[in-house]
């Protein structure tokens, strides 16, 4: 390890520590919702009644809730309450059918479920399917609560735990599960650490993004996932800044909403989002809005799109690579070191190494797996020992992604594992031939995937979003392909190029290049 920042104590709850660092800013607003203002002093209160409120429905220390909440004031306290008492948080996609709510109901175990009233009835579907029967406690505003069912609010008028009556956790014990958004089978429940959290922060949050307590911290990126958990909860709360809060889903019209009347100093995204921003009408000029520093991750960010969004925003994005794993952003660039279209340099703290196929270190130029060592890597994926062993081998974690480094240290994004192509018995990777399309001024947004013709050979096939007012026919299609044959070796040109209205995505922002895949079947 080449980082100098102190160890959490051995007994450590995370919770705590954050109530801990901000008692001095009690009346300083720690979150802003769509509704209310919650000052530090009342989130500390707040946290202590929710977890006196869960330990009084008979929750016991290392059982789980699981969490199906919208980003409201309501989800950081439900978060930090059940950690405060001890109890594991498994906060969720809120866009899930019932059916994955089912699933992950009976994997984790739960006995209660916080939900927002405006996904109760998914949640109730869900219970029904599972076979069991959890509590629910249900946030927000409901005319008539189900059978079984408590309100947020009464949770919240428990009398609260002591200032010192959190749960004696060892900061290795459990903390929070966060479900992987794999793109094939089951979600894995990936199970995190206290001193998890206080590591991205401190390697990360801090040093890297450069989160201030005089920042106001957006992230349309939610909480329920690992990158806006660090974004939303851990960094802002770490250094006592105050966060905005969204409960609806980040369209570009709803991030410029609270770009502009909040002023975030610090914003979030994925780059499909930025990509969106930028070719909305709506677009807000740069003096209505007040924005410092951007962070990028789940996806490479296209070079021409963090440029244009710098010359229009005078801010950087900084791009970088993590994963629910590895919990945040282990591989990035930062500010007076940006390179569009690579990814950076390992965030001080973490250790990477790039591998062949049989685990060999690769040379400079070559691509290979991508291997992390770090302090922040979960203890393991729950029941799913195959899967576990596979990925995390020792003091090092398998990303399942590959990268080239160059000479000079900087890591650039070769695609994931079960992406890459062989074509002409060359490896081809599908995010570089996006890279060379993105940059054509007709082209939206774009996916590259494999097909094999009728000789069973592989040609690349392009998925192509065209910007508003481009006329999708053969002359934009020879266009492209020309376009890209300047750019890249001959055998990586697309063979086929489709023009579609939108490409399909996961809740976060990713492209599904398997359910492209599988329309080439």
């Amino acid at each position: 390890m080449h980082q100098t920042i102190s160890s959490p104590p051995e007994r450590f709850n995370f919770a705590r520590h954050l109530l801990d660092a901000n008692r001095a800013r009690a009346a300083k607003p720690a979150y802003i919702d769509d509704t209310e203002t919650l000052t530090y002093g009342e989130l500390d209160l707040r946290i202590r009644r929710c977890a006196a409120g869960l330990l009084a429905l008979g929750l016991r220390p290392e059982e789980r809730v699981l969490v199906v909440m919208q980003d409201t004031v309501d989800m950081p306290v439900a978060l930090l309450g059940a950690m405060y008492a001890g109890i594991v948080p498994v906060p969720v996609n809120t866009l899930l059918p019932a059916d994955d709510y089912a699933y992950m109901l009976a994997h984790c175990g739960a006995r209660v479920v916080l939900v927002s009233a405006a996904l109760l009835p998914a949640v109730q579907q869900a219970i029904a399917r599972s076979g069991k029967s959890p509590r629910l406690v249900v946030s927000g505003d409901i005319d008539a609560l189900p059978e079984n069912a408590t309100r947020f609010a009464a949770l919240l008028d428990t009398p609260p735990l002591a200032a010192d009556g959190h749960a004696d956790t060892h900061g290795d014990d459990f903390a929070f599960w966060l479900y992987s958004s794999g793109s094939t089978g089951r979600p894995k429940g990936t199970v995190h650490s206290h001193a998890n959290l206080y590591w991205t922060a401190e390697l990360y949050g801090k040093p890297v993004l450069g989160v201030r307590e005089d920042d106001v911290v957006f992230s349309a990126a939610k909480l329920f996932f690992a990158y806006g958990l660090g974004n939303g909860l851990t960094f802002p709360l770490s250094v006592g800044a105050t966060t905005v809060l969204m409960a609806e889903r980040p369209t570009p019209q709803a991030v410029f909403k609270r770009l502009v009347a909040h002023r975030p100093t610090v914003f979030a995204g994925v780059p499909t989002l930025y990509v969106g921003m930028l070719a909305s009408p709506d677009l807000p000029a740069r003096e209505q809005t007040a924005l410092r520093i951007c962070a990028s991750a789940g996806e490479m960010l296209p070079r021409e799109v963090g440029e244009r969004f710098r010359e229009h925003f005078g801010a950087d994005i900084l791009d970088g690579l993590g994963s629910t794993e590895m919990l945040h952003i282990f591989l990035s660039n930062r500010s007076g070191d940006v390179r569009y279209g690579v990814t950076g340099k390992p965030v001080p703290g973490y250790d990477i190494e790039l591998r062949d196929d049989q685990g060999r270190p690769v040379g400079v130029g070559e691509v290979g797996d991508l291997y992390i060592r770090g302090p922040s890597a979960a203890l393991m994926y729950w029941t799913n020992r195959d899967k576990s062993r596979a990925t995390f081998q020792g003091d090092w974690v398998k990303s399942g992604d590959k990268y080239v480094m160059d000479a000079e240290g900087y890591y650039t994004y070769a695609g994931r594992s079960d992406d890459m192509l062989k074509v002409s018995g060359q490896y081809v990777s599908p995010i570089e031939v996006e890279s060379a399309l993105i940059a054509h001024p007709a082209v939206l947004e774009c996916a590259v995937v494999g097909r094999a013709d009728e000789q069973g050979l592989t040609k690349t096939i392009a998925y192509v979003v065209p910007r508003s007012g481009q006329a999708a026919g053969e002359a934009l299609c020879a266009d492209l392909k020309a376009f890209v044959k300047t750019r890249l070796a001959p055998h990586k040109y697309p063979r086929d190029i489709v023009f579609v209205e939108d490409l399909p995505k996961t809740a976060t922002g990713k492209i599904q290049r398997f359910k492209l895949r599988a329309l080439e079947g």
